[in-house]
């Protein structure tokens, strides 16, 4: 399913291969985080539900652990939108880089001399 996500995106735009792996590794640690974050809010709703104070108390360790990795979420998709933001940048330079002739072949400018 990740590779259709990511072929998707590059059949859009012409996008860096290591862009791609970036983008990739960073999902897979996303969804590894809220993995994690939903095994959390389990145990703290079975303590909770519980009530027995020594779970209670443990609650403010996981909860703390929780938001922790919100935080972390947050950076990396943070750092998942700059990354994604620079290279659509850098792609859309790449083809405005020159100008397209009616035919699809780059022209140049001419610069004209001041004789």
């Amino acid at each position: 399913m990740d590779e259709d996500i990511f072929s998707g995106i590059a059949n859009g735009a012409q996008v860096d291969g290591k862009v791609l792996q970036t983008f990739q590794k960073n999902f897979v640690q996303v969804q590894n985080i809220l993995d994690q974050n939903r095994l959390l809010i389990i145990e703290i709703n079975q303590n909770h539900e519980s009530k027995i104070p020594r779970n209670l108390t443990r609650n403010v360790g996981l909860i703390r652990e929780l938001n922790n990795n919100i935080r972390r979420v947050v950076d990396l998709y943070t750092d998942l939108s700059n990354s994604f933001a620079k290279s659509m940048e850098a792609s859309s330079e790449g083809e405005s880089g020159g100008t397209t002739r009616s035919d699809g072949r780059a022209g140049h400018k001419r610069v004209r001399s001041s004789d």
